[in-house]
């Protein structure tokens, strides 16, 4: 396969090939089968800001509704280079599944803007985010689509999202809006356990899987690409679990430490640094050779399309862990499975950040604030019964990890629409 022919892979070709899998297996419905084959609305604005050197400049942005028959639509907004209508498409067609598989009252949509945050001032994300929700006006609502923090965005962002939003409604109607967004800022209505709520989900699934195995994570090691909220905190979660980290790769490079590295020490370095080149105490070490690192978990929280047909092979562990949006391709999944290699699925496994988010939303909604206790509680009961829903479903089905999860999404969504029907 030349290198061209790879580019033209769409993210999204995988999403319909790990949906078709499924639909064929559980002999999904065709009528609603071809509902869930396509987006409901695609929203594409191009607005104009002006920079710090009083320039103009125009931005695309995007928000794709994939499906809302669940509840309103939900998921995050990526300020991100590589952001297109193909990736915003299968992001928020992964949403669909993923708070299916959760079993909470929410849809799935995603968002973003085509831009490098790091090449921007604060003043001038600060307009960019502005302006974007003002593109979008009613395309988002509290109680029709929810955003939430996803590569490149934060809580800042979010709260400039929510002043934005509650700016354009009427006085009377402003403090009724805060669950526009979530992963807000805690004092500005977010929920406490919010930032680390993906990597706590993670960690929760691998202690279950770990459990089913007989596994001893306190003698287990791992490494993990992709160093940011969702990979270092699962990383930091795990050291707590005696777990040993022996590598990580970021956009600025790889390094590795047979003995292992600290991950709060990491963390704290990257936070100041921006990156995990450099790291002391580690050794740099190319992209092949961190993809060959020897431990039992790979942990890929980083960006979609990184196991594939070339590099499936090269892994030397016994279970993948997919922090990541679609982290592993079709043909990648096939050779992990291949090789008896556990890959426990994105729309399982990060799950934890929709749910966190979806409690925020309830507290806002309930004018509530949660302890962190309760939020972590409420947060392992949920990702317990969706992996032990997931690992019936693959024992029923006699199948892998991601088509059973994805067989456990689309079995609540098809039962909603045998009982809603089709309008009119």
């Amino acid at each position: 396969m030349t290198e061209n022919t790879k580019k033209k892979v769409s993210v999204y070709d995988n999403v319909t090939k790990q949906f078709n899998k499924a639909a064929d297996l559980m002999g999904l419905d065709p009528d609603i089968r071809t509902i869930l084959s396509n987006t409901t609305n695609e929203i594409v604005v191009n607005f104009p800001v002006t920079m710090d050197d009083g320039s103009i400049k125009v931005f695309t942005g995007y928000r794709v509704q994939h499906n809302s028959v669940l509840g309103p639509y939900k998921g995050g907004l990526r300020f991100h280079p590589s952001v297109n209508i193909d990736e915003v498409r299968a992001l928020a067609t992964w949403m669909t599944w993923k708070t299916a598989v959760a079993h909470i009252p929410l849809g799935g949509a995603k968002g973003g803007i085509q831009l490098d945050p790091s090449q921007y001032s604060i003043n001038e994300l600060r307009h960019i985010t502005r302006r974007f929700t003002f593109a979008l006006g009613n395309n988002i609502g509290p109680e029709y689509d929810i955003p939430a923090p996803d590569v490149g965005t934060n809580a800042q962002i979010m709260a400039w999202i929510l002043d934005t939003y509650v700016s354009m409604r009427s006085p009377q109607e402003r403090h009724g809006a805060s669950h526009i967004v979530t992963g807000k800022p805690i004092e500005s209505g977010g929920s406490l356990g919010r930032e680390k709520a993906t990597g706590q989900g993670t960690v929760y699934v691998i202690e279950m899987w770990a459990n089913d195995n007989n596994f001893d994570l306190s003698k287990a090691s791992y490494f993990v690409q992709g160093f940011g909220n969702v990979g270092s905190w699962t990383a930091k979660l795990l050291k707590q679990l005696g777990s040993t980290l022996k590598a990580v790769e970021d956009a600025t490079g790889a390094i590795f430490n047979e003995n292992g590295l600290d991950a709060d020490e990491l963390a704290a370095y990257v936070e100041a640094k921006g990156g995990v080149a450099g790291f002391p105490g580690s050794t740099a070490i190319d992209h092949d050779t961190f993809l060959r690192t020897k431990a039992d978990i790979f942990i890929p929280a980083a960006l979609e399309n990184q196991i594939t047909g070339e590099t499936a092979p090269k892994l030397n562990v016994k279970l993948v862990v997919e922090a990541a949006n679609g982290p592993t391709s079709p043909e990648g999944g096939d050779i992990l499975e291949e090789r008896g290699i556990d890959a426990l699925p994105d729309i399982l496994v990060n799950s934890g950040g929709v749910t966190v988010s979806y409690f925020e939303w309830l507290q806002n909604k309930r004018s509530e604030y949660w302890d962190l206790e309760e939020v972590d509680a409420k947060l392992f009961k949920t990702m317990k019964r969706a992996y032990r829903k997931v690992r019936s479903t693959k024992s029923e089905y006699n199948t892998d990890w991601r088509t059973a999860a994805y067989i456990v999404a689309l079995s609540r969504l098809a039962t909603v629409y045998r009982e809603r029907g089709i309008f009119p």
